[in-house]
């Protein structure tokens, strides 16, 4: 299940026009489809396929101003156009604009989602010069991060998984059907009919998802394209946030991970202007896995053997410069062979720029903001029971003016959500204020306990109530206290590795993630506790975090049942987006 090479295939087919549109052509995108785009392909590769113009449907001149078009000179231009949007009001509106006034002069129409039958009429009626060549969907209504890692890119979604089965849900009732739309456009977009549908018993939003999810499948036969096999098939297990969230307050130590934790992690981009010494040019460093291999083979490098693989690029490429030295350059042949080099080398120079910058810059924020010291302190909360010593601990933190602000409410809030019931909030709250720590982030303690307490979350954070008996909880207690592990900056392991542990073994149980009534699989017979899936679509309401999309990647490349897992969420959270939404709760 890859999904970048399943989306780079139907960006091959669409900036062909299908096989329809050959020679000289533009593309239309928007907002979204941009972003698709650019995931999986590079300027060259646009190039590559004759698309000499790429511009957005929302900003294109013909929507800004009305041009006079005569219905004799309906053609105002030689280029054919090729359209990617998603199937939406707006979309739509824009696209008659065009309709209405051609630029080009015929247009490949391709839509990411499912388009109604009344858009297409709409769209229909208003072709007056008849010049749309076809309509057709290519789902790919999501983001492409990683090869087994999606987002939906779409914020807020706390407060839509909150709201559901509340008299607040009207009020994001876009999110939720954007929520649905993407869903459903990932199973189309890998062709994949999904044996079982299982939930977290806990969230109405995950239940809610399911259910219509399921009747999806079941009653449009869009879906009714692949016959099951009798194996184990595919099974798509829908989550909440609120269940895990831990995972989102933890430090990171992983190349893209920490990027995305310290620097902040965009649309590929990464945005420098305010760290000290940066060159002009690297202000806005792009981290592209197309163009990028030295990124692409180390997302997840921890940070120590990072530092080595960047001392290895830049001596391998001292060596190759020097051995292009233009002062060493003796002979016509050697001039050529330079030439020839020369924008290789180039591209390879700024490469190695801007890993060295990237690491420097993250270097800096480790030893500024004691993140070794408070990272370990974070794994002892998440890992570990000692409220004694992690009382003293936390107190000694928030008192001390060395510790960032930010740092020290994520040390409250993981150990509130781990004492919840013994606590003692006050003096906590006392000392945070103590400590420097405005009010609108101390009142983020109640917000936590509302939104992921005890009573509210499902089982499995600290390994209770996920089908984990006494002898195992002993086990793994005495191989974090005793034993110890390779890297005390990585004990933790996300609630969701359980819960796809326990499916691998066939233990995941019904009373915490039940499976819809009706049997997707049109024949044989299916028990969700005997059947193990071959694959599994992972969606998680509320956002996933780059920490749990390491670990879903080494479970892909070590499992020996050969199980593929693929991530998906409403977006990728870091701790400064995951409270800045709790904020809005």
């Amino acid at each position: 299940m890859n999904i970048i090479a399943t989306i780079r295939a139907y960006v091959d087919r669409i900036v062909t026009g299908d096989g329809k549109c050959p020679g000289m052509k533009a593309l239309l995108l928007d907002a979204s489809t941009t972003q698709i785009v650019s995931s999986v392909y590079s300027q060259s590769d646009i190039l590559s396929k004759e698309v000499y113009l790429v511009t957005r449907l929302d900003e294109d001149n013909i929507t800004k101003k009305k041009i006079y078009c005569s219905k004799e000179n309906t053609k105002t231009s030689h280029l054919q156009a090729v359209a990617y949007l998603r199937p939406t009001n707006k979309n739509i509106d824009f696209l008659i604009k065009h309709l209405k006034c051609p630029r080009f002069c015929e247009y490949n129409i391709f839509f990411s989602g499912i388009l109604s039958s009344g858009h297409l009429r709409y769209i229909a009626e208003n072709d007056e010069h008849e010049i749309i060549k076809q309509i057709q969907e290519f789902y790919g209504d999501f983001l492409p991060v990683n090869e087994d890692l999606i987002s939906l890119n779409c914020r807020g979604t706390l407060s839509m998984t909150s709201s559901i089965g509340t008299s607040w849900e009207r009020d994001h009732i876009d999110l939720y059907e954007r929520t649905k739309q993407g869903l459903c456009g990932l199973l189309l977009s890998l062709k994949k009919q999904p044996v079982q549908i299982r939930y977290s018993a806990n969230s109405a939003c995950a239940n809610k998802l399911a259910v219509d999810v399921h009747d999806m499948i079941l009653h449009d036969q869009i879906f009714h394209f692949r016959k099951m096999s009798n194996r184990g098939g595919c099974l798509l297990l829908i989550l909440d946030r609120m269940d895990d969230p831990v995972t989102p307050l933890l430090s990171q130590w992983t190349y893209q991970a920490m990027i995305h934790e310290l620097l902040g992690l965009n649309n590929s981009r990464v945005v420098l202007k305010d760290a000290p010494n940066i060159s002009k040019d690297l202000e806005e460093i792009v981290l592209s896995r197309e163009q990028d291999d030295f990124f692409k083979t180390h997302l997840y490098t921890n940070f120590g053997d990072l530092g080595e693989a960047i001392q290895k690029l830049l001596k391998d490429y001292k060596l190759t410069a020097e051995s292009h030295n233009i002062n060493k350059l003796s002979s016509i042949e050697s001039m050529q062979n330079f030439v020839e080099k020369f924008p290789e080398l180039r591209r390879d120079g700024h490469v190695v720029s801007k890993h060295v910058v990237l690491m420097g810059e993250l270097a800096r924020l480790v030893e500024v903001c004691s993140l070794m010291e408070i990272s370990q302190f974070e794994q002892v909360l998440a890992c570990i029971d000692d409220q004694t010593l992690h009382w003293k601990e936390l107190i000694t933190k928030l008192t001390d003016v060395n510790v960032k602000t930010p740092n020290k409410l994520r040390l409250a809030l993981l150990y509130i959500l781990r004492y919840e019931h013994v606590t003692n909030l006050y003096r906590i709250k006392a000392e945070m204020k103590n400590g420097g720590v405005p009010d609108d982030m101390i009142d983020l303690i109640s917000s936590m306990l509302r939104y992921a307490g005890c009573k509210v979350r499902g089982p499995g954070l600290y390994g209770i109530g996920l089908n984990q008996d006494i002898v195992s909880k002993v086990t793994n207690s005495f191989k974090t206290n005793v034993q110890g592990i390779s890297n005390i900056y990585s004990q933790h392991e996300p609630v969701l590795m359980n819960i796809i542990q326990n499916i691998s073994k066939g233990k995941l149980q019904q009373k915490t993630h039940p499976y819809m009534s009706n049997d997707l699989r049109k024949c044989g017979s299916f028990s969700p506790e005997k059947d193990i899936p071959d694959e599994i679509i992972v969606f998680m309401v509320g956002g996933v975090t780059y920490e749990e999309a390491t670990k879903v990647n080494d479970f892909n490349k070590t499992n020996d049942k050969h199980i593929s897992v693929l991530l998906g969420g409403t977006t990728i959270h870091n701790s400064t987006s995951f409270l800045e939404e709790l904020k809005r709760l």
